[in-house]
């Protein structure tokens, strides 16, 4: 059975291991669908979740699949069953620093008898359109820490798979006026077709007066101010967007932070106090799981999705997926092996 393990920083082997049987409280799941998170890719830079690790770390977290075997202590999961993973259900660490990880074909899923680990999903969702629902979820509760509602204006700073799923999550909720910042041109396209309603590039060195034209200035002290606003997310993971935000928010506007950023920003928080930003941060899924197979039931965010590839091929999967220029979603697919 393969395994894709970090062994090391930027040390990714396709390792080969036994298979499994659930205890009482487990489930065996056939993976059909996985996305490269940038975690992930971060994971591997590192040599592990955290740094390198006694033993080497199982990655994949992002995944949809069939569910092959369950224990005798599991309730309303049966085989058969199309299902999504939430990573942290459970008590568990699945593809982030616990003892499995998701980029196999065949996943034991401890104690999904707690509930609150595997959903099963409708028919009419494809594989992958369901492994997109960690990252959705991701996306939808940085809308959610905003506080964003139709009517509000809201900049999205990078457009990435997290950055298009925040996207995707306020185009569903009625909130129209998103502009869309990042370099690549590929991501900005992408963000174009979900939705945006413009996108712009910081190479030109215009964009606050860019953002202004579009959304129109805020005020601070009753004077002008660059950025009309009324909530920012930070997606992008670039040290210098929070920073220019805090400089350029108008009174009382959001700050939702769901990029990693690894190091230290400086940040003047006198302008945050004087002008009354809010900032938060955001980590991890709505309350209920279930709201991203609600949406993904009604809007198809596979255009999010630009690259396809096998488990044998997630050397080159993993290349594309540390370019942001290359860019969306990057999915391993499986064979179907519930059915075996």
């Amino acid at each position: 059975m393969e395994q894709i393990r970090i062994h090391g920083p930027d040390d990714v082997r396709i390792d080969q291991r036994d298979p499994e049987e659930p205890g009482p409280r487990d489930a065996i799941v056939a993976v059909r669908a996985c996305g490269i998170c940038g975690s992930d890719v971060g994971y591997v830079k590192l040599g592990g979740v955290a740094g390198p690790a006694a033993e080497p770390t199982p990655i994949g977290h992002e995944l949809s699949g069939v569910i092959l075997k369950v224990g005798s202590e599991v309730r309303d999961l049966s085989p058969g069953m199309r299902v999504v993973l939430n990573p942290m259900g459970g008590g568990n660490q699945i593809g982030n620093g616990g003892q499995q990880g998701g980029f196999t074909p065949e996943l034991l899923v401890p104690n999904v008898a707690a509930g609150g680990v595997l959903f099963p999903i409708p028919d009419e969702l494809s594989d992958e359109q369901a492994a997109l629902a960690e990252p959705l979820g991701v996306g939808m509760q940085s809308v959610n820490r905003a506080g964003l509602q139709p009517g509000e204006k809201a900049v999205i700073f990078g457009a990435g798979p997290i950055g298009l799923m925040a996207l995707a999550t306020c185009r569903y909720r009625g909130i129209e006026d998103v502009v869309v910042v990042d370099f690549s041109e590929k991501r900005l396209s992408l963000a174009r077709e979900m939705g945006a309603r413009a996108t712009l590039s910081p190479a030109g060195g215009n964009l606050w007066k860019e953002l202004a034209a579009i959304q129109g200035k805020g005020s601070w002290l009753n004077m002008p101010i660059m950025a009309g606003a009324d909530a920012f997310i930070e997606a992008s993971g670039a040290a210098p967007v929070l920073p220019d935000i805090v400089a350029n928010a108008k009174e009382n506007a959001r700050i939702s932070i769901v990029a990693l950023h690894r190091s230290p920003i400086p940040i003047d928080f006198m302008s945050v106090m004087a002008k009354g930003l809010t900032l938060i941060g955001s980590i991890a899924y709505p309350e209920d799981y279930t709201d991203m197979i609600s949406m993904l039931a009604e809007v198809d965010l596979t255009p999010a999705i630009t690259h396809r590839f096998p488990l044998g091929e997630f050397a080159e999967a993993l290349r594309v997926s540390q370019d942001p220029a290359a860019g969306g979603k990057v999915m391993i697919e499986f064979e179907d092996r519930a059915t075996a």
